[in-house]
């Protein structure tokens, strides 16, 4: 079973680990990235969305997804799914 607080699932796109498990129109390869500066993991890509975690300087963030100023991912500390600030990632893991 998928869950979306777990598995990097959207209507649009997954995250090509799942491809033998999900049918997505487009899958992403995970980018991981380390996170610069401490942000929240949110479970929407707007400021206001609930929080999920913090992430702090030194976690890793798996990136399938940049747009405008919020990523989408994996952050497989917690391993949970979602949307923090562009801006506190980082080089490649």
């Amino acid at each position: 079973m998928i869950d979306p607080r777990r598995d990097a699932v959207r209507r649009d796109l997954a995250d090509v680990r799942l491809a033998d498990r999900v049918f997505a129109p487009h899958y992403a390869a995970p980018m991981p990235r380390v996170v610069t500066a401490q942000t929240v993991l949110r479970a929407g890509p707007q400021r206001d969305s609930a929080g999920l975690t913090d992430l702090v300087i030194g976690d890793v963030f798996e990136v399938l997804e940049l747009a405008g100023t919020h990523a989408w991912g994996v952050a497989p500390g917690p391993g949970l799914v979602g949307y923090i600030d562009a801006g506190a990632l980082g080089t490649s893991a």
